[in-house]
């Protein structure tokens, strides 16, 4: 449409724009608004492709790792059910309670299902994550897909965690022993408000060993109040403990579980954010599981 077609000739044969009628102003006004409806609605278009793009291939940034296509469960060397003949069933006694016993829950024990050794090494070596540390995550994964199989959380997840907490037990020169403890044990600041969350004292220090204020421990690095809800024995020892990496990590993926089916990338972001309120905490998250996750998938494909 020219300007042509909203005008009249004057007595020169000039060209001029007549005075618009009312219903021709409010015609103008309607498609002024739809020219700038129209403009908004191609930048929000915009943005949402830039986003989508950035999910689909800027993963460290973006998503999260590819669950339900990403790492296959671990292989195990027994049924989940089947304990090996060195460690004794756990016991129907009651679980000691006393300030002086070693930190417990009520949380039901599992059997640990034991991961197949030659799929630990392998793995271990195109990761970095030590043997040690890695069947306890590979563990705690097999058992959460026994226990909960729509949740969706997997090994490299919980890798991904453990790296970033404590080096996979090994903050600050510790060293996580065949045990799965971590020797010395890892324990984080004190939560006093100065530059972290401010958290008085709940557990008397049985934790913590600090009767003032909570401090994360352990190679997941779980606040002793988070302990007492998810705390887990995934070793049948009867003891849940924060510092025994078997626990901490059926118990991470216990906690990110609760959340809902981790198997969308908005779904897996905010379990993530559930357990660290940082955005940039869960991207990196992220970034590291989907490294594992490739090295892993690579490996058994008998990549180099």
């Amino acid at each position: 449409m020219s300007w042509d077609d909203d005008s009249t000739s004057d007595e020169f044969g000039e060209h001029r724009r007549a005075r618009a009628t009312g219903w021709e102003v409010v015609r103008r006004v309607l498609g002024y608004v739809g020219l700038v409806a129209g403009v908004v609605a191609l930048a929000v278009g915009a943005i949402y492709a830039v986003s989508t793009a950035g999910v689909a291939f800027k993963p460290s940034g973006f998503a999260a790792p590819a669950l339900g296509g990403g790492p296959a469960l671990p292989r195990t060397a027994l049924p989940p059910a089947t304990l090996p003949d060195d460690r004794p069933a756990a016991s129907d006694e009651p679980l000691p309670t006393d300030e002086d016993s070693s930190p417990v829950s009520d949380s039901m024990a599992v059997l640990l299902p034991r991961v197949d050794p030659e799929w630990t090494a392998r793995i271990a070596a195109a990761t970095g994550i030590p043997e040690r540390a890695l069947s306890a995550y590979a563990s705690a994964h097999v058992s959460i897909a026994d226990e909960q199989p729509e949740c969706g959380v997997d090994w490299a997840t919980i890798a991904a965690i453990g790296s970033i907490e404590s080096n996979h037990g090994r903050y600050a020169g510790a060293v996580l022993d065949e045990s799965g403890h971590s020797d010395p044990a890892i324990v984080g600041r004190a939560l006093d408000g100065v530059g972290v969350v401010k958290i008085a004292d709940t557990d008397q220090g049985l934790l913590d060993g600090d009767p003032t204020w909570d401090r994360a421990v352990g190679p997941m690095q779980f606040i002793p109040s988070t302990w007492v809800e998810w705390g887990s024995d995934a070793n049948g020892d009867d003891v849940a403990d924060p510092n025994q990496i078997d626990d901490a990590a059926l118990a991470t993926a216990r906690y990110l579980c609760a959340s809902g089916p981790m198997t969308s990338d908005g779904a897996w972001r905010a379990a993530i954010y559930s357990y660290n309120h940082d955005s940039d905490y869960v991207d990196k998250v992220a970034r590291v599981a989907n490294e594992y996750a490739a090295a892993a998938e690579q490996a058994l494909s008998g990549g180099e």
